[in-house]
């Protein structure tokens, strides 16, 4: 069957809109499997597969004015390139007061984004990597970097991750000197979930938040499409309690490294469901 290009309920004109998807379809750093370019056009199908209406929350999507802007041409571009034009873009976006919502393509995409807001946010990352290395294969802007580089427009007491279980020793050594506020997939567990929520929020305040979504902090048992894939993760209603808990913070997410070549579509309707629903979480928070 062939669907709509666009993101399924996101009719609405882009003046009228409050929330803008843009599709990064970016995979030059990526490490282990390719396929993530492919991230935004599939997540869009997925999302035909939804109803509108959300018993949990009690929201119509079809009533939250969204407008999905189509892709980016990003394809041909460096690492860098990629940085200043999604600064740019985003930063329209803000001007313009809509909410970005980003589809990835790779990590990369998140350090641009984000520095086209103010520095006195706060960013949450959920992600089964810290991304804290100073450079990986000799580019600062690989998907490796992104925290890094994230700490480099916000102070690092600004920035939460949740879901990690995998560091380099070098970039984790950096992270704890530098006081990267960090918890990692067996303290959520061992803790339990709705502790490190309370001290995540403790701990970044009342600021407005910028979430970065790597569906890799998901269980490659109910996430198996992604690029580079890490047992032991968060469950999807894991992330779902997160996202609800910061819901009426948020400015805008992204939700990166889906990669459809490896599996058969469960990664995308993944994304594409927790689009839907950290939408619909702003959008009731935002009307009260």
């Amino acid at each position: 069957m062939n669907f709509p290009k666009y993101f399924a309920d996101a009719e609405a004109d882009r003046t009228a809109a409050q929330f803008v998807i843009i599709g990064v379809p970016y995979e030059k750093t990526s490490t282990f499997r390719h396929g993530a370019d492919q991230g935004p056009t599939q997540i869009r199908e997925a999302s035909w597969n939804f109803e509108q209406f959300d018993p949990r929350l009690g929201v119509s999507f079809s009533d939250i004015k969204v407008h999905d802007a189509g892709d980016l041409d990003v394809k041909d571009l460096s690492t860098k390139a990629l940085f200043n034009l999604l600064r740019t873009n985003t930063a329209s976006l803000l001007a313009e007061q809509k909410i970005p919502i980003s589809l990835g393509g790779d990590h990369s995409i998140t350090p641009g984004i984000v520095a086209a807001f103010p520095k006195d946010i706060a960013v949450l990352s959920l992600d089964a990597h810290m991304d804290y290395r100073s450079s990986y294969k000799k580019d600062p802007y690989n998907h490796a970097c992104v925290i890094r580089r994230i700490a480099e427009h916000i102070p690092v007491q600004n920035i939460a991750v949740l879901g990690i279980r995998s560091a380099e020793e070098e970039e984790y050594a950096d992270a704890r000197m530098h006081g990267l506020f960090f918890r990692d997939a067996f303290s959520l567990r061992n803790e339990g979930l709705a502790r490190i929520i309370d001290q995540t929020r403790q701990h970044l305040g009342g600021k407005p938040v910028y979430l970065t979504l790597d569906i890799d902090v998901v269980d490659p048992a109910y996430a198996p499409g992604t690029s580079t894939p890490e047992p032991f993760g968060m469950t999807p209603f894991d992330v779902l309690e997160v996202m609800d808990a910061f819901a009426g913070q948020l400015v805008g997410f992204d939700v990166v490294e889906v990669c459809p070549p490896y599996d058969q579509g469960i990664t995308a309707l993944l994304a594409a469901k927790l689009v839907r629903l950290g939408i619909s979480a702003m959008s009731k928070e935002r009307k009260g």
